[in-house]
């Protein structure tokens, strides 16, 4: 059986204090409230690293560009985590 290639769909975020993160995408979806994406930080050779934590954050525009923001809607956040736990759960469960 051959082994599948993975690709991360990583992109680099830059905090208030100028420093840069890389993330990967894990999902993305749109609701009546806005768009959201949920990223996980990325380790490269992260084998036998324990698992990390996602982020969900909301995809604003200003000026023209897209930006992420933290949604502080505790009660949104978590509608948003459920909708994201069910799609990764359909999402990973063939791997």
């Amino acid at each position: 059986m051959a082994e599948k290639e993975y690709n991360a769909n990583l992109i680099t975020l830059i905090d208030d204090e100028g420093k840069t993160h890389e993330f990967e995408l894990l999902d993305a979806i749109e609701t009546d409230d806005g768009r959201y994406v949920a990223l996980l930080p990325y380790i490269e050779n992260a084998a036998g690293e324990e698992e990390s934590e996602y982020y969900i954050l909301q995809v604003i525009e200003s000026d023209g560009e897209e930006e992420l923001t933290e949604i502080e809607d505790d009660e949104l956040l978590d509608t948003l985590a459920e909708i994201f736990e069910e799609r990764f759960s359909e999402l990973y469960e063939e791997e």
